[in-house]
């Protein structure tokens, strides 16, 4: 199966490219830029095209793998609504009010649209039967789904960070999808991998700044179309993997956003309200530079998502996984815990250390 996914790669490469080349001048036109000031770091006035190229190179690529549209129309269709709302967020902020909706809206077109619900979670009692979710299946389906969005977003703050998460995570579920045979799957996560290449091509630094940002748009689409994948290939019996191996492959992301959202509401605060404290905010305070910090990142995703990758190749029990998942999860918790409160101790502005940086 490897010419025409070979040519859905580059189709979806060069696609992106060009869109993200041509979209630049279009941006600026239409007032689609991000501007430097307040609690961001960039300098330079930057076109907000990548979610736009990314979706758009995405579904014209797609018509290249030799398989039937017909099953991803649900997909397409909540893909768009919130490449639609992230770029009306881009444009003007919306409240996060209308952001949720339109991410439960995709998230009930993915599940009532075309059935990708979480109906277990997998052996973690019971070695012999799944646990089922019964009447909670489309409720969970829809907070992970929404929970992965948000964690590609809140992700999304250094040049270049968010969109190798989502790749690293899409590069696992390649390796696992591979040797199953199922072209179909294997041709759409090959086109995802090709665009995200193609988009941090141009978000990495490039003579010191990004060329574009993926925008309200790009993360949510790329966390959408992530969540369908992880729920998919997670659930009935032709399954190719674990719903615990799903934690891992995108397990930094998903921590940290947990992790964030729990210290906000133990001081006081509102779990959604924006600050500097996630992760690799810790890391850039800490001294590192922002591409120190996403190579750091990275190493750590990888070495979660390899984690995982041993546990599904090797066929380590689903609750020794999941365990070893909540392990992981409460260490992180205890380590951003102590930081800040050294951080307070110390009475040091670390935070004003790092934006210098940046």
């Amino acid at each position: 199966m490897g010419d025409g996914l070979y040519v859905g790669a580059v189709i979806g490469f060069l696609a992106a490219a060009v869109l993200l080349w041509g979209l630049q001048p279009v941006g600026r036109h239409i007032g689609l830029v991000d501007h430097p000031g307040g609690r961001k770091t960039h300098e330079h006035p930057t076109p907000l095209v990548g979610g736009i190229a990314m979706f758009i190179a995405f579904a014209f690529a797609i018509l290249t793998v030799d398989s039937p549209l017909s099953g991803h129309r649900a997909l397409f269709a909540g893909a768009l609504v919130l490449v639609v709302v992230g770029v009306l967020d881009d444009l003007q902020e919306l409240s996060a009010r209308a952001r949720f909706a339109a991410q439960f809206l995709a998230g009930l077109i993915m599940t009532l649209g075309a059935g990708v619900v979480l109906h277990d979670f997998g052996h973690l009692m019971l070695a012999d039967q799944p646990l089922p979710l019964g009447m909670l299946a489309i409720p969970l389906t829809l907070f992970a789904t929404v929970g992965v969005i948000n964690a590609v977003n809140l992700s999304d703050g250094i040049d270049g960070l968010a969109a190798s998460l989502v790749l690293i995570a899409v590069g696992s579920l390649l390796l696992i999808a591979w040797p199953s045979g199922q072209r179909e799957v294997v041709g759409l996560l090959v086109v995802l991998a090709a665009v995200i290449l193609a988009f941090l091509a141009f978000n990495l630094r490039f003579k010191g700044r990004a060329l574009v940002f993926m925008g309200d748009a790009g993360s949510m689409f790329l966390g959408f179309v992530l969540a369908w994948f992880l729920v998919r290939l997670s659930q009935g019996e032709a399954r190719l993997f674990a719903p615990v191996t799903a934690l891992w492959l995108f397990a930094l992301p998903l921590i940290d956003t947990v992790v964030t959202m729990s210290r906000r509401i133990r001081l006081g605060r509102s779990p959604f309200a924006a600050d500097r404290e996630h992760f690799h905010h810790i890391l850039l305070a800490a001294g590192f530079t922002p591409k120190q910090t996403v190579g750091l990142m990275v190493l750590l995703a990888s070495a979660l998502a390899g984690i995982g990758l041993i546990g599904h190749f090797q066929g380590v029990p689903e609750h020794w996984m999941f365990w070893g998942f909540l392990v992981v999860a409460g260490s992180h918790y205890w380590l951003v815990m102590r930081v800040w409160r050294v951080k307070r101790f110390l009475s040091r502005p670390l935070l004003q250390h790092a934006e210098s940086r940046v």
